[in-house]
């Protein structure tokens, strides 16, 4: 079941169509990849989630009727790219107040805040204000302060900016606890590595449209290109031949295309024939990166092999 659906939205500024006729779901308890490059419409489609902006035309569904914004923000939990924090408030102060804001009281909102700032290391913050913190320690002061009144939607707008490696492990564990405990997560991220370790389902958007959706492992499947790598104990050299062609050199090893109308077992065959020593033998898979990179650019991942073997 959708805990949210977008249905025909439109979202106009002046002559620029932000967000142009885009339609999709969201699935309880899933991670959900908002995708696109600067400009496409994904901050757009984020303030109509969270009732920031009204649609222009279309219409928002969440958790199984009409989005009431007065009503149903209190159920979401939005973590912006810019900081939303009061630089000269004291951090515990500034948590219990947010907390107070949706809906917590205060006996609920301290007890929470506290065991937060235990999980998270940030028990002796309490009194520092938040002009005092570095960018890593402000950004895991706005996600607690995001996900402590235990939203139902989730919304990260790149929630691992400036953290450290470990850092960004402690954050990315609490994500994974929060979506198994029911919640829904939206990421939003251009870093592809981290939609592609973390994502079920991801939209993309580009110019106020939407050009994918599917499940990662899906989209994948869908976007590769019969590419392979092959290695080899020693050198090998090979000839033109009628079943793969060479895209570029890997260690003791090709990368190669299969043509058309042949199997990897074609590729196998060929290699026993030729009495080739093969000691590997891998699909490629585009990574999200090859394909955001693809349809944005239109820079397919065999053409990409072939510039870094050039």
């Amino acid at each position: 079941m959708a805990i949210s659906e977008l249905r025909n939205l439109k979202k106009y500024f002046a002559t620029q169509k932000a967000v142009d006729d885009i339609s999709f779901s969201i699935e309880k308890g899933s991670i959900f990849g908002l995708l696109g490059p600067n400009g496409a419409g994904k901050t757009t489609l984020i303030r109509m989630i969270t009732g920031i902006f009204y649609p222009d035309e279309g219409e928002i569904i969440f958790n199984g009727k009409k989005f009431d914004p007065l009503n149903d923000v209190v159920n979401i939990g939005y973590m912006p790219e810019e900081r939303g924090l009061y630089k000269k408030m004291k951090i515990g102060e500034q948590a219990l107040y947010l907390a107070r804001l949706k809906g917590l009281s205060r006996n609920d909102a301290m007890a929470k805040i506290k065991e937060w700032f235990l999980r998270l290391g940030m028990e002796s913050w309490w009194n520092k204000k938040v002009e005092d913190l570095s960018k890593g320690m402000s950004q895991k002061l706005q996600f607690v302060t995001t996900v402590l009144h235990e939203p139902r939607l989730i919304i990260l707008d790149e929630p691992f900016s400036g953290l450290d490696p470990v850092n960004s492990n402690i954050i990315k564990d609490e994500i994974y606890k929060l979506a198994q405990k029911g919640a829904t997560i939206i990421f939003s991220t251009h870093r592809m590595e981290q939609v592609e370790e973390i994502c079920d389902h991801i939209v993309l958007v580009n110019k106020g449209k939407k050009i994918l959706d599917g499940s990662v492992k899906k989209i994948k499947q869908d976007f590769k290109e019969n590419l392979f790598t092959i290695g080899f104990d020693n050198e090998f050299a090979l000839s033109p031949n009628d079943v793969f062609e060479v895209i570029g050199k890997k260690d003791n090893g090709y990368i190669v295309k299969i043509k058309e109308g042949n199997k990897p077992t074609d590729v196998l065959k060929y290699f026993i024939q030729q009495h080739a020593d093969v000691n590997a033998f891998n699909e490629i898979l585009p990574s999200l990166n090859d394909i955001f990179i693809k349809l944005v650019e239109g820079t397919s991942v065999t053409r990409r092999f072939e510039k870094i073997e050039g």
